[in-house]
């Protein structure tokens, strides 16, 4: 990692990846959403991508954050963005996973696994940082 990378390759890869399937499983559900088994009735499209906004803001605050110099709050909050990708897992609380299109468990199942790693790559890292530095602000 270069001295003054925010984050390591792996970390920026990991958030990609993420942020490609969070809005894959987002736009699938909104443009799809009639076809989600069991959905509230009242949930628009534009409901669905104004989670989504709401979602990667706080991923981008974490960068920021990081970029800022707040290491351990930035990767905190990067580490909670990954976490809201289990979120899609709450499909399955309206109909099992043979009620919904391959295309949407794909979807759903992409976005968890993507942000649970994101996730514990984000703890893992902050943690090392930690015990290497003795302080996740420290260069």
């Amino acid at each position: 990692m270069h001295k003054r990378s925010l984050l390591p390759t792996h970390m920026w890869v990991l958030i990609a990846v993420y942020f490609v399937a969070s809005l894959a499983h987002f736009a699938h559900n909104a443009e799809f959403i009639a076809f989600y088994p069991n959905m509230p009735r009242g949930l628009t499209r534009e409901d669905v991508y104004l989670v989504w906004l709401a979602i990667t803001a706080l991923g981008v605050a974490g960068l920021l954050m990081a970029r800022l110099g707040l290491h351990a709050l930035g990767v905190l909050l990067v580490a909670a963005y990954g976490a809201l990708g289990l979120d899609g897992l709450a499909h399955y609380t309206l109909a099992l996973c043979s009620a919904h299109t391959l295309a949407a468990n794909v979807t759903i199942w992409s976005e968890a696994v993507s942000g649970l790693v994101l996730m514990f790559a984000s703890a893992l890292w902050l943690t090392r940082r930690m015990t290497h530095h003795g302080s996740p602000s420290a260069g």
